[in-house]
């Protein structure tokens, strides 16, 4: 059953980037950030009442709270990094770079929550990690001269996105997964808030177009969605193989990418593109 979580968290994912990207054209992406984070807060509390899970609150340990403020740390550094690199760069670009936290994840779950690596496994690692590159290396489109700064913060994305699945697997040991995406939620929005201060672009708040605003709570639902299946999954299933499916992400990301910003692949992209799609397929053996 973790299996069709992960899955749905897949799907979600990849709709949030397109739905994301919509939304920050001329809204500043730690604004838009700070929003969508309040639609995934009501989002996520409300899944908590309808399961029924706010009565354990009481029967969280230091130790686990401990672990899910950390990973909505890293989860909300991920996130500011993400965003700002969508607005940066192309989808086809940054999306891969952030899908490399597989690797990253898989090798840390290896070290940290001493989940085995098969030859198999190993051999899928490989293939995700030569076909990120192959995708990172697409080719610019003509005439354009857009700032490499996207590529360091799509990096971070990818660091703080591996940090965020094994502090969150720690973290969801001892709690329901419904009523822990919630507590990471509520420290994601202090986070993603106080980023808004310290950097003083409260005032860009009334600039908001009504459209992009409307694209962005879309992906704050979208991103919810995502959330609950994802750390259901990660709460039943291993992380080393929840993970790399949820990075599968990519397959809807690359075809709305397509059909809503005309964004292209080269055959070399397309070839990266395989191989992540072939190694994720292999670590479900």
């Amino acid at each position: 059953m973790w299996i069709l979580f992960a899955f749905g968290s897949a799907l979600f994912a990849g709709l949030t980037s397109i739905l994301a990207k919509c939304g920050i054209k001329k809204t500043d992406s730690t604004v838009a950030t700070a929003i969508r984070t309040i639609v995934v807060l009501l989002f996520s509390w409300l899944m908590v009442f309808v399961v029924g899970s706010q009565g354990t609150i009481s029967e969280i340990t230091g130790k686990t709270l401990l672990f899910l403020v950390l990973s909505g740390l890293a989860t909300g550094a991920s996130w500011l990094c993400y965003f700002k690199a969508l607005q940066l760069g192309d989808v086809n670009k940054v999306v891969p770079i952030d899908k490399s936290s597989t690797v990253l994840t898989i090798l840390m779950a290896a070290i940290c929550l001493n989940e085995s690596v098969s030859l198999t496994r190993g051999v899928g690692v490989v293939l995700i990690a030569i076909g990120t590159f192959l995708m990172i290396e697409k080719k610019q489109s003509s005439g354009e001269t857009k700032s490499a700064a996207w590529l360091w913060y799509a990096l971070g994305s990818a660091v703080f996105a591996s940090l965020t699945a094994i502090l969150g697997k720690i973290g969801i040991s001892g709690v329901e997964s419904n009523l822990g995406t919630a507590i990471r939620t509520a420290v994601v929005l202090l986070m993603s808030w106080a980023m808004v201060f310290v950097t003083g672009k409260q005032g860009e708040l009334k600039l908001i177009p009504k459209n992009e605003l409307g694209f962005i709570c879309v992906s704050g639902l979208a991103t919810g969605g995502s959330w609950l299946c994802y750390y259901k999954a990660l709460q039943d299933g291993p992380a080393s193989v929840v993970v790399p499916i949820d990075k599968l992400s990519i397959l809807v990301t690359v075809l709305f990418s397509y059909l809503v910003f005309h964004e292209r692949l080269t055959k070399k992209s397309a070839l990266g593109l395989a191989g992540i799609v072939a190694g994720t397929l292999l670590m479900l053996l």
